[in-house]
């Protein structure tokens, strides 16, 4: 009979005296099988080893949950965050994330040492966490008081910088994805005020531009879907020129495409159509097909509107063309339909006095024209 890694690295533990370690390992690998047992038959989890199975997992947690015990003993609770917040980085195969939540949780939780740098940064990990989850709420939480610890403490992170940035770029990101769902749910002011808030944290949190383009735009789609058309038009212009800063063309187009939507609301077609032609040659001299079709198809739609059938034809066309090469269909179809619709209505609206005028002459010219109509070249 031989004991498994596992069995032997238990009872090494045992002897050594480290019981807490042994029993906190030991309810990790008895949850790790009860997940697996209540998994469904081709969970992911299920193409995995157990934790029992993962020696070199086992041997980091054995190593840190020690030395975490015995500094706890000697009362260096800087040590115990600082283990514990090692095994909450070290987890990183998605796998593996509820282990990486217990061990942040275990050191940002912590009564004694709980507001040290470690325990700071271990639960600006479980803000990041949370929010990759979806659970916003949670993530908020955790960011916020992970900013006020880092902001009392007052420490450097390891490039230097002041530790509470971290805080302002994730509470950035947070409030914006929560601002956003508020504005998907219609409450406009609260949408606004989280949006706002998300683009200040992401100034705060200096350095990114982009981080802070993509704060800005969130924050103007919320204005633009409460009415306020002005207020948003100066955020997309200011992300036109961080975007342009960055040579970011797919945030250049979509900011064009944010200015024409609100020109177009206050009834300036002609500008919102010169805005929408400059993010069509933008994606055309890009070669981003996707994106061309989008904005074709837009200025499709508002040629047709504006009754200009021959300019709405060929932004159709030009839709369809993007979108086969793009290998969008849902795009390609519609492109498809709106072509065909306004071309139908262009030709039939050429013969209309015909139609309306009985005598023999008007029979005649749309007789030849149903005769020849197939050969016709409809826009």
């Amino acid at each position: 009979f031989r004991n498994t890694p596992k069995q032997y690295m238990c009872v090494e533990m045992l002897q050594d005296g480290y019981h807490r370690s042994f029993s906190e390992l030991f309810t990790l690998l008895s949850f790790d099988l009860e997940q697996r047992a209540n998994a469904p038959p081709r969970s992911p989890r299920l193409q995995e080893p157990s934790l029992g199975e993962q020696r070199e997992k086992l041997e980091t947690i054995r190593l840190h949950l020690c030395r975490a015990e015995k500094a706890e003993r000697d009362g260096s609770w800087t040590i115990v965050c600082e283990e514990r917040l090692h095994l909450g980085r070290y987890f990183t195969h998605p796998m593996d994330i509820w282990l990486s939540f217990h061990f942040y949780h275990s050191c940002a939780d912590r009564v004694f040492g709980g507001r040290s740098k470690s325990a700071t940064e271990a639960r600006f990990h479980l803000a990041e966490l949370y929010r990759q989850q979806g659970d916003l709420v949670e993530a908020r939480d955790h960011a916020e008081r992970a900013l006020k610890q880092a902001e009392d403490g007052g420490w450097l992170d390891s490039e230097g910088q002041p530790l509470r940035l971290w805080g302002c770029r994730e509470l950035g990101e947070i409030y914006s994805l929560l601002g956003e769902a508020y504005l998907a749910a219609q409450e406009y002011d609260t949408a606004t005020m989280l949006l706002q808030l998300g683009s200040k944290m992401a100034i705060e949190g200096g350095g990114d531009k982009s981080v802070e383009a993509e704060s800005f735009f969130r924050e103007g789609m919320g204005l633009q879907s409460s009415g306020d058309h002005q207020a948003a038009m100066k955020l997309f212009n200011t992300c036109v020129e961080l975007f342009g800063y960055l040579q970011d063309v797919k945030g250049l187009v979509k900011s064009y495409k944010a200015i024409a939507k609100s020109l177009e609301s206050e009834g300036n077609i002609e500008e919102c159509i010169k805005m929408l032609e400059k993010a069509a040659d933008l994606c055309h001299s890009s070669d981003l097909q996707e994106r061309l079709a989008d904005i074709s198809l837009t200025l499709g739609c508002i040629y047709s509107d504006v009754n200009r059938p021959l300019k709405s034809c060929e932004y159709f066309l030009q839709s369809y063309k993007a979108a086969c090469t793009a290998r969008e269909v849902v795009l390609q179809h519609k492109a498809q339909v709106k072509l065909g619709h306004t071309s139908a209505h262009s030709l039939i609206k050429s013969y209309n006095s015909e139609m309306e005028t009985p005598s023999l002459t008007s029979v005649k010219r749309l007789v030849d024209w149903k005769e020849t109509r197939g050969h016709q070249d409809f826009c």
